[in-house]
């Protein structure tokens, strides 16, 4: 079955864990053998032939570099500049996934149906290009409001304001507090140029006033429920309920923190906590139960996030064990229109809504 995965840190892992993603994984995990300097070092989930392999044809693929201030003792850069020029090496990367073939920037109607027809066309996955949408996750790299546009002119498609803790236009994971005027002005420019906002990583104050302020399109491209793991990262039931009533999708995470409670980073594993697929089912089926129908949830590993095997289901080897997902869901009751919808169809419905949008990013803001 077809698969969209609605968030991959793929050059983040290209350049800062400087993987060959375009060689297979099992030459990737050989090659870092006795590295130490990342918990995830031979244990990595995901490669582009991996991607092929699952049917995953489709991605929403990210850039992403923090700021941070003097007293933020996160790991980041020290000025938005230096973020800025982060994301130009990322964007570099996928342009040069482009020109060899490997990936093609899907950033609008056209190229999205293309992609879907070359997927579809019934040939070996072998050798086609995995499509990607662009995402900024943490916008405290946009370094002025103009910057966006300049974003959006090279393909940036959506925009998760926060990341970890704070930012400069929200208040992520682990922080609190609101957007403040500065978080206002970027929802404003992300409106007219009909960016898509990710409202994973904010913050609970954060998130409501981004969803009274923005009036475009949103969705969460990677978040589970806080009544299974009760943590800030996660959604209560009330934000659910929300995100749906705006018509949001929202991506399925397997990182492995978010999907049971009690895991204790570096100490716990995936078997001895028992976290498997049918974990990340449960979360699918409760927001399915507070939708009433399976047509907000959509798969959104992060499975490439800082994290590998030894922090994601212990019955997932590579990223194309998602094709284990429908037999699991189809076990739960679902239909095969529901499990075609939670497997791709409910990006593809939020996509063509979003980008059937008549806009001109041309016209200069407050026109």
């Amino acid at each position: 079955m077809f698969i969209i995965d609605a968030h991959l840190d793929l050059s983040m892992n290209a350049l800062e864990w400087n993987r060959d993603l375009t060689r297979p994984l099992s030459e990737l995990n050989q090659r870092e053998n006795g590295l130490s300097d990342k918990p995830d070092r031979a244990k990595a989930t995901v490669s582009l032939p991996e991607l092929r392999k699952g049917k995953i044809g489709l991605v929403v693929a990210t850039q992403i570099a923090r700021y941070v201030a003097p007293d933020n003792p996160l790991p980041g850069w020290h000025s938005p500049a230096q973020a800025w020029a982060q994301t130009q090496g990322q964007l570099a990367w996928y342009k040069a996934m482009e020109e060899a073939g490997e990936m093609v920037q899907v950033n609008d109607l056209a190229s999205l149906e293309k992609q879907l027809a070359l997927w579809n066309d019934g040939a070996s996955a072998h050798n086609k290009p995995i499509g990607y949408i662009l995402s900024l996750e943490g916008a405290d790299s946009i370094v002025t409001i103009d910057h966006l546009e300049r974003a959006y002119d090279y393909g940036l498609r959506a925009v998760g304001p926060a990341h970890y803790g704070p930012g400069r236009y929200a208040q992520g994971t682990d922080a609190t507090g609101q957007m403040g005027e500065k978080g206002r002005e970027l929802l404003k420019e992300m409106e007219r140029l009909n960016i898509i906002l990710d409202a994973t990583h904010l913050c609970d104050d954060s998130f409501w006033e981004a969803l009274d302020n923005f009036n475009g399109h949103v969705w969460a491209s990677h978040n589970n429920c806080r009544a299974l793991v009760n943590h800030n990262r996660q959604y209560s039931d009330e934000m659910i309920k929300a995100l749906i009533d705006r018509g949001a999708v929202i991506g399925a995470a397997l990182d492995a923190w978010m999907m049971v409670p009690g895991w204790v980073r570096g100490q716990s594993t995936p078997k001895g906590m028992n976290c498997n697929l049918e974990v990340m089912v449960n979360h699918i089926d409760h927001i399915c139960q507070i939708a009433g129908n399976a047509n907000h949830v959509g798969m959104g590993t992060d499975l490439d996030g800082a994290f590998g095997r030894e922090q994601c289901p212990y019955d997932l080897e590579t990223i194309a064990d998602l094709q284990k997902v429908p037999g699991l869901l189809k076990k739960r009751g679902y239909t095969d229109a529901d499990i075609e919808n939670m497997m791709h169809g409910n990006w593809l419905r939020f996509l063509r809504k979003a980008w059937g949008t008549s806009i001109n990013p041309r016209h200069g803001r407050g026109l």
